[in-house]
């Protein structure tokens, strides 16, 4: 794989301001959530592709853990409706599929891959397949919401397609 150094940068200063908003968070449930790490991981579905906003979910989860800002939780969530946004959106080249993939990647895999983590790594016994599902959805939904009228703006402004241009491999 190539490494395109604009895309890197701009996966890096997503995950930079991820750890730098990591503060607003909103408890529900059983789960920290944060609507500026589902608001990026669409921003880098669309601008970066699957395996740069993987990359970045990933890098923003271990800092924001390393920090103690953040739960082993971020990790599958963050990093699966990402790669599942990018994935989608890469495919059909359409928005609402960038949408629709934070929402089932985050919201619904992610919540499932959070329970052997929560149950093995974290020992909470209470923790069920499903538990996460419901929180994270809710927080991925608010994060989708963001992003939505962002990229709306961005997109009448011509802006998205300029930046997906500058971000190509030259």
């Amino acid at each position: 794989m190539k490494i395109n150094l604009k895309k890197l940068t701009a996966a890096g200063m997503m995950a930079a301001i991820g750890v730098c908003l990591s503060a607003f968070s909103i408890p529900v449930g059983a789960s920290k959530c944060f609507p500026i790490q589902h608001l990026l991981n669409v921003l880098a579905g669309v601008f970066l592709g699957p395996g740069y906003a993987a990359g970045f979910a990933f890098s923003a989860s271990l800092i924001r853990n390393l920090m103690g800002t953040g739960t082993l939780l971020a990790f599958p969530g963050s990093m699966a409706g990402a790669f599942l946004c990018a994935v989608l959106y890469q495919k059909t080249g359409k928005m609402w599929t960038a949408f629709a993939g934070e929402l089932a990647g985050t919201g619904i895999l992610g919540g499932i891959l959070c329970y052997p983590v929560a149950k093995l790594l974290l020992g909470n016994q209470e923790a069920a397949i499903f538990t996460y599902v419901l929180p994270f959805s809710i927080s991925t939904a608010g994060g989708c919401i963001m992003a939505a009228m962002l990229l709306g703006v961005l997109y009448k402004s011509g802006t998205v397609q300029y930046l997906q241009g500058m971000l190509q491999e030259t």
